[in-house]
Protein backbone atom coordinates (compact mmCIF):
# COMPACT_ATOMS: atom_id res chain seq x y z
CA UNK A 1 0.00 0.00 0.00
CA UNK A 2 2.86 2.15 0.85
CA UNK A 3 4.20 1.88 -2.53
CA UNK A 4 0.85 3.41 -4.26
CA UNK A 5 1.05 6.48 -2.47
CA UNK A 6 4.46 6.90 -2.93
CA UNK A 7 3.94 6.80 -6.86
CA UNK A 8 1.13 8.99 -6.46
CA UNK A 9 2.95 11.20 -4.00
CA UNK A 10 5.97 11.38 -6.63
CA UNK A 11 3.48 11.79 -9.45
CA UNK A 12 1.95 13.98 -8.70
CA UNK A 13 4.58 15.96 -6.87
CA UNK A 14 6.17 16.01 -10.22
CA UNK A 15 3.15 16.83 -12.75
CA UNK A 16 3.31 19.93 -10.77
CA UNK A 17 6.82 21.03 -11.97
CA UNK A 18 7.75 22.31 -15.29
CA UNK A 19 8.14 18.64 -16.14
CA UNK A 20 5.32 17.73 -18.48
CA UNK A 21 3.36 14.75 -16.83
CA UNK A 22 0.06 13.63 -15.36
CA UNK A 23 -0.87 12.58 -11.75
CA UNK A 24 -4.91 11.68 -12.62
CA UNK A 25 -4.53 8.30 -13.94
CA UNK A 26 -2.69 7.23 -10.76
CA UNK A 27 -5.54 8.89 -8.58
CA UNK A 28 -8.38 7.62 -10.65
CA UNK A 29 -6.89 3.82 -10.71
CA UNK A 30 -6.13 3.94 -7.18
CA UNK A 31 -9.45 4.64 -6.42
CA UNK A 32 -11.08 2.48 -9.17
CA UNK A 33 -9.39 -0.50 -6.79
CA UNK A 34 -10.78 0.37 -3.44
CA UNK A 35 -8.14 2.60 -2.12
CA UNK A 36 -9.82 5.51 0.62
CA UNK A 37 -10.82 8.65 -1.58
CA UNK A 38 -10.16 10.90 1.33
CA UNK A 39 -6.62 9.50 1.33
CA UNK A 40 -5.48 9.20 -1.96
CA UNK A 41 -6.72 13.34 -2.62
CA UNK A 42 -4.71 14.09 0.50
CA UNK A 43 -1.42 12.38 -0.93
CA UNK A 44 -1.40 13.60 -4.31
CA UNK A 45 -2.54 16.96 -3.16
CA UNK A 46 0.36 17.43 -0.88
CA UNK A 47 2.53 15.91 -3.95
CA UNK A 48 1.26 18.76 -6.15
CA UNK A 49 1.51 21.62 -4.02
CA UNK A 50 4.93 20.62 -2.86
CA UNK A 51 5.89 20.20 -6.70
CA UNK A 52 4.45 23.81 -6.80
CA UNK A 53 6.52 24.83 -4.19
CA UNK A 54 9.57 23.82 -5.99
CA UNK A 55 8.50 25.90 -9.06
CA UNK A 56 7.81 29.38 -6.59
CA UNK A 57 11.37 28.68 -5.01
CA UNK A 58 13.21 28.53 -8.40
CA UNK A 59 11.18 31.08 -9.30
CA UNK A 60 12.03 33.56 -6.39
CA UNK A 61 16.22 32.74 -6.51
CA UNK A 62 16.29 33.00 -9.99
CA UNK A 63 16.14 36.36 -12.12
CA UNK A 64 13.07 36.73 -14.44
CA UNK A 65 15.50 36.95 -17.78
CA UNK A 66 17.88 34.23 -16.80
CA UNK A 67 15.08 32.03 -16.46
CA UNK A 68 13.50 32.94 -20.07
CA UNK A 69 16.97 32.75 -21.47
CA UNK A 70 17.65 28.97 -19.88
CA UNK A 71 14.33 27.65 -20.43
CA UNK A 72 13.50 28.01 -24.70
CA UNK A 73 11.28 24.65 -24.71
CA UNK A 74 8.96 26.38 -22.30
CA UNK A 75 9.00 30.41 -23.35
CA UNK A 76 5.48 30.11 -25.07
CA UNK A 77 4.09 29.18 -21.84
CA UNK A 78 6.39 31.34 -19.24
CA UNK A 79 5.24 34.26 -21.44
CA UNK A 80 1.58 33.24 -21.66
CA UNK A 81 1.39 32.81 -17.57
CA UNK A 82 3.31 35.96 -17.15
CA UNK A 83 1.13 37.98 -18.76
CA UNK A 84 -2.33 36.47 -16.92
CA UNK A 85 -0.17 37.07 -13.62
CA UNK A 86 0.79 40.03 -14.18
CA UNK A 87 -2.53 40.82 -15.08
CA UNK A 88 -4.98 39.09 -12.46
CA UNK A 89 -1.94 38.89 -9.90
CA UNK A 90 -1.95 36.28 -7.01
CA UNK A 91 -5.73 35.03 -7.64
CA UNK A 92 -4.40 33.22 -10.41
CA UNK A 93 -2.70 31.07 -7.89
CA UNK A 94 -6.23 29.61 -7.38
CA UNK A 95 -6.10 28.38 -11.15
CA UNK A 96 -2.28 26.85 -10.63
CA UNK A 97 -4.20 23.47 -11.32
CA UNK A 98 -4.53 23.95 -14.93
CA UNK A 99 -2.95 22.14 -17.55
CA UNK A 100 0.11 24.36 -19.81
CA UNK A 101 -0.13 27.45 -17.82
CA UNK A 102 -0.48 26.41 -14.17
CA UNK A 103 2.52 25.76 -13.79
CA UNK A 104 4.49 28.83 -15.11
CA UNK A 105 1.78 30.62 -12.34
CA UNK A 106 3.82 29.27 -9.45
CA UNK A 107 7.17 30.05 -10.98
CA UNK A 108 5.66 33.80 -11.09
CA UNK A 109 4.41 34.12 -8.37
CA UNK A 110 8.06 33.21 -6.70
CA UNK A 111 9.18 36.03 -9.19
CA UNK A 112 6.94 38.30 -8.08
CA UNK A 113 7.74 37.68 -3.95
CA UNK A 114 4.15 36.82 -3.47
CA UNK A 115 4.07 35.73 0.47
CA UNK A 116 4.62 32.17 0.78
CA UNK A 117 1.75 31.57 3.19
CA UNK A 118 -0.67 33.50 0.73
CA UNK A 119 1.27 31.13 -2.15
CA UNK A 120 0.21 27.50 -0.06
CA UNK A 121 -3.33 28.96 0.89
CA UNK A 122 -4.18 29.93 -2.95
CA UNK A 123 -2.26 26.93 -4.28
CA UNK A 124 -3.79 24.24 -2.18
CA UNK A 125 -7.36 25.44 -2.69
CA UNK A 126 -6.92 24.87 -6.06
CA UNK A 127 -5.47 21.77 -6.28
CA UNK A 128 -7.24 20.02 -3.25
CA UNK A 129 -10.76 21.48 -4.96
CA UNK A 130 -9.34 19.77 -8.32
CA UNK A 131 -8.02 16.40 -7.14
CA UNK A 132 -11.62 16.24 -5.01
CA UNK A 133 -13.62 16.50 -8.11
CA UNK A 134 -11.78 14.70 -10.19
CA UNK A 135 -11.99 11.71 -7.20
CA UNK A 136 -16.29 12.46 -6.79
CA UNK A 137 -16.08 11.69 -10.67
CA UNK A 138 -14.98 8.42 -10.02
Amino acid sequence: MLAGYLSLFFTSLIAATLFPMGSELVLIGLIKNGWPVVTTVAVASVGNVLGSAINYVIGYLLHQGFMKSRLNLYKAKLIRAEAIFRKFGRWTLLFAWLPIIGDPLTLFAGLSRVKFGLFLLLVSIGKVARYAVIATTV
